[in-house]
């Protein structure tokens, strides 16, 4: 009797496997890149398909963010992880994280922040985002006033800091085109600004 070979691994969800393909076209040429067809076809199914699971190209989009946050979540936490003991080293370790994943993932990066067709209001979406900002929260709690109570002034200082380098591609090798000067590291930058809250 002939015996029908079994796969290595089950297929993945027709869902997932939508959202991997968008994230793929994402990284490969950016949001003009990304269209429910397009997503189809690299996924492998008709071009009807993704109707059955989300609620056009803004629904797709949506998933794509929030898996988008937890890579990112992932590399934050990768990096703190692997960071010396002690609150500015992993302070320092989420930060880097975060603006590595902003480099290597520019397509995805635009979406999770910027794309206005994101459906905000998610809940999904919205619990992948808050666990990012915690991580970044629970890196600055050792510089917060009270030690115990998170201190936004701070968070959005540093949260501000880090997702402008990334913005602006400061992180970035320097390019000819860039109209104004490089800045300064950006391990330097946030040195100086936990020194002077201490001093505060």
């Amino acid at each position: 009797m002939q015996r029908t070979k079994t796969p290595d691994a089950e297929p993945a969800p027709l869902r997932t496997a939508l959202i991997e393909a968008g994230m793929a076209l994402l990284q490969e040429g950016g949001m003009p890149a990304l269209t429910l067809r397009r997503a189809a076809a690299r996924a492998g199914v008709s071009h009807a398909a993704p109707a059955h699971h989300f609620n056009g190209l803004p629904g797709l989009l949506t998933a794509i963010a929030a898996q988008a946050f937890r890579l990112f979540c992932a590399a934050m936490d990768k990096a703190r992880d692997r960071a010396a003991d002690t609150p500015e080293a992993r302070l320092q370790a989420i930060c880097q994280g975060y603006l590595a994943f902003a480099t290597a993932h520019q397509g995805l990066f635009h979406v999770m922040f910027v794309s206005p067709e994101v459906i905000r209001s998610d809940p999904e979406l919205m619990e992948q985002a808050t666990r990012a900002y915690l991580i970044l929260r629970n890196g600055c709690l050792p510089f917060a006033q009270s030690h115990l109570k998170p201190d936004e002034t701070l968070e959005i200082a540093v949260w501000s800091m880090v997702h402008g380098f990334a913005v602006l591609g400061f992180h970035a090798p320097p390019h000819p085109q860039r109209p104004i000067a490089q800045p300064p590291d950006f391990a330097t930058l946030l040195s100086e600004l936990l020194a002077r809250r201490t001093i505060d």
